[in-house]
This record gives structure tokens, C-alpha cells and sequence, in this order.
């Protein structure tokens, strides 16, 4: 896995990426519209990034176009493929709004918890490494 020691930022289309020597995987969101296109080219990247290995996400969130069911289908059957948990950080607000986007008919795939705080998203994050 790559690691923070030289606090490389990947760069993606949909985030960019930073990998902590814990290895937990920080997410900076960009506001950008997602698609199916744009998320399979994500997970891909996050498999490099990771070493094809699953660990937990702190995602800092960003407002952005709301996707099309297909692209939100999509999304949520490639959390468990690629994230052990997930922390999103964001103005209060936001994170409940994805969250009911996203899972409104079914449970998340995996542990999501929505923070303001990064410190505590990061340590609710270290009990799934």
C-alpha cells in the first residue's frame, strides 16, 4: 500500500486521495456529477491506491449533482468491494442527505457513520483496520 510518510495526494476525477500510515484511506470529494463511468474508474484507482486490499474511509464531503439511480445502484454495491467503514465528514446536514440518497430502500452495505468532527471520525474508523 502506498502511505502518507511523503503526504502524496493521489489525484482522481470524482477525489483525491491520501493513504495515512495507519491505513486508513482519506477521501477529499469533488463536486462533480458521478456516473457509472466515473465510479468504476474510482474504484479502480482505490484498488491501486490500497494494494486491491479493503480498508476504512474518512471522506471529506463535498456538495455535488445528485447521480442517476443506475450510478447510485452502482455506488453502493462497490462500498463493500473496496471499504471495510466508512466516516463522512461534512457541514452538518450533508452527510444525512447522501445517506438517505443513497440507502433509502436498504441498509448500507457496510458501517457508515456521518461526523463534523475529523478527529473522532478517525478514531470511530481505527476499529476496522
Amino acid at each position: 500500500m502506498r502511505s502518507d510518510s511523503h503526504n502524496q495526494l493521489i489525484e482522481g476525477e470524482i477525489a483525491d486521495y491520501l493513504l495515512t500510515d495507519e491505513g486508513i484511506l482519506v477521501s477529499y470529494s469533488k463536486s462533480i456529477l458521478r456516473t457509472v463511468e466515473n465510479i468504476k474508474a474510482n474504484v479502480a484507482l482505490v484498488k491501486e491506491i490500497t494494494n486491491n486490499k479493503k480498508v476504512p474511509l474518512l471522506i471529506y464531503l463535498k456538495n455535488s449533482p445528485v447521480p442517476d439511480k443506475e450510478t447510485r445502484k452502482f455506488s453502493t454495491e462497490q462500498l463493500p468491494q473496496i471499504y471495510t467503514a466508512m466516516a463522512m465528514v461534512s457541514k452538518p446536514g450533508l452527510a444525512h442527505l447522501i445517506m438517505k440518497m443513497l440507502f433509502k430502500f436498504q441498509n448500507p452495505p457496510i458501517p457508515i457513520k456521518s461526523f463534523t468532527d475529523k478527529e473522532k471520525a478517525m478514531e470511530w474508523l481505527k476499529r476496522f483496520l
